[in-house]
Parts: C-alpha cells; structure tokens; sequence
C-alpha cells in the first residue's frame, strides 16, 4: 500500500505511529525534501525543519525518526506556501523583455494608463 504526504505528516504531528517499523517498504516512498518544506511553514518546527536541511545526507529513516521523536503532538494545518502571481507581469515582460524581477521592479512606477497602453501594444487581434 502506497504511503502518500499526509499519512507521514500525520505520523509526525498527529499519532506518533512509526510508518516504517510497519512496513520496510515505506522508506523508498518518504520525500525529506516536501517534509522539510512543509515543516518548515510552522513556528515551532522550523528549527528542525532547518536543521534537517543542514543534515540532508542522513538517511531517510533517520530523518523520520527525528521528526518523529522531535516534534511535539499537535494538529498543524497550513496551506502549500507559493508565490503570489502578479496581474500585468507577463504583460511587461513581454513589452519589455524584461526578467520577472526587472518587471515586477517596473510595475511599481508604471500607471495604470500606462499598463494598458503597453497591454493595447500586445494585442494581436483576431478573434478572443
């Protein structure tokens, strides 16, 4: 049976139950990486969520059981952390040729008379 994310977030945080004592099978299918980043998104575990990034050649089941025997009891619920997607970046971009940090610098001293000037340039007709 394939473990999937919250079945591991849930033994760390939730039942303490050690999902590779119960099957040898589950240690190729833990990903430290998604673990680490995910924990790394609460107050009270970050320091261990950096600290196993510090020591991100352990193996699987050592980093497990460290959160496992680390991390206190307690429900912890938050969403996946992305970045926020800016309205008229691409529109920039693509006047411009400018890269996501030099158009997101040029949005903040464009007007919006100017945004859709630029957007009315872009247009390439047809039907929409």
């Amino acid at each position: 049976m394939k473990t999937e994310l919250k079945d591991w977030l849930n033994s760390i945080n939730l039942n303490k139950n050690n999902l590779m004592d119960e099957d040898p099978d589950n240690e190729r299918e833990y990903t430290p990486f998604v673990i680490n980043k995910i924990m790394s998104g609460h107050i009270d575990t970050v320091l261990f969520a950096s600290e196993m990034n510090r020591s991100h050649f352990l193996s699987k089941r050592l980093q497990y059981d460290f959160y496992l025997n680390s991390v206190r009891k307690r429900k912890r619920f938050s969403p996946w952390l992305r970045k926020d997607k800016v309205k008229d970046l691409d529109v920039v971009k693509s006047y411009y040729g400018y890269s996501n940090e030099k158009a997101a610098q040029a949005l903040r001293i464009l007007s919006p008379e100017q945004i859709a000037f630029i957007r009315s340039k872009l247009e390439i007709g047809g039907k929409k």
